[in-house]
């Protein structure tokens, strides 16, 4: 099982922490997950990626990367392999144009479906497919159906998620369920996932584990931050936030972290609005 860590800030903010200092650091968190690592993170709305196929622990790039990334939106993806070799083709985050894309799952008898998926992707992205895991493949099955609900600017993230809702089912329909139950991601099929272009940001748990928090306990600097806000030290549910984290696994015991259920999809727009929904899915 791979390891996700997605952030969206209202500003610029360094993750070294998340990424390297915290007890349970992405970095740490390689020992169990040692084929290859990314880190995406953006700058002037430009996504940049750096990938390695060594584990993060082991590889003194990735304890630097982290600690020169300062951005508003990061996302980063340690990896263990369950399709394809382990190689930088196959380590993610995935990228095309703006988006960028990391997936913790796996396709139940991958081989029996791929064939299909790849026919509903759109042409011009087909020939981008470089890697063979079925995570690329997921990704731009879900850019092939943005383009074609969404023309142009997202205008909100509740049209983002109606066109998400849409697109998951119909990938539901051509492989079979996600199992609701984590476990051996070589046997099931997992779907969890984070999808951004830097501001618009998606998360969907697909089965295995995924937590969110927005705001802290006591924020240390919230008598002289002048973004603080009441959502940084109380839960929004629907509304603005200045910071959204997820992770596979809770970080660090300074953030309030929530454990979301399977099927449910996190949502943040490019005005910083929050929302967390349980899809209708239907196997």
């Amino acid at each position: 099982m791979c390891r996700l860590f997605g952030f969206r800030s209202i500003f610029s903010s360094q993750v070294h922490s998340s990424l390297v200092g915290a007890n349970n650091a992405l970095m740490n968190q390689s020992k169990f997950n040692p084929d290859g690592w990314g880190v995406a993170y953006y700058l002037e709305g430009t996504p940049h990626i750096i990938k390695s196929a060594q584990a993060a622990i082991d590889d003194s790039l990735f304890e630097r990367v982290s600690g020169i990334v300062s951005s508003q939106t990061v996302l980063a993806h340690v990896r263990k392999a369950t399709k394809g070799l382990n190689n930088i083709l196959n380590c993610h985050p995935f990228q095309f144009g703006q988006w960028v894309f990391a997936h913790n799952g796996n396709i139940k008898d991958f081989e029996k479906y791929r064939d299909q998926l790849i026919q509903r992707i759109d042409r011009k992205y087909q020939r981008y497919l470089l890697g063979d895991t079925d995570s690329e493949v997921i990704f731009y099955f879900l850019l092939t159906k943005l383009e074609k609900f969404i023309d142009g600017k997202i205008q909100s993230h509740l049209l983002l998620r109606e066109v998400m809702e849409k697109t998951l089912q119909q990938l539901i329909d051509i492989v079979g369920p996600y199992s609701p139950k984590a476990g051996d991601p070589q046997k099931e099929t997992y779907l969890t996932f984070i999808l951004t272009n830097g501001k618009y940001f998606v998360a969907f748990n697909g089965g295995q584990p995924m937590y969110y928090t927005t705001h802290k306990n006591k924020c240390p600097e919230s008598s002289t931050c002048e973004h603080y806000e009441y959502s940084c030290e109380n839960k929004i549910t629907n509304g603005r936030v200045n910071h959204l984290i997820v992770s596979s696994e809770p970080l660090n015991d300074e953030n309030v972290w929530f454990k979301t259920k399977p099927g449910t999809m996190v949502y943040m727009d490019e005005l910083m609005k929050f929302s967390v929904q349980e899809l209708n899915l239907k196997a």
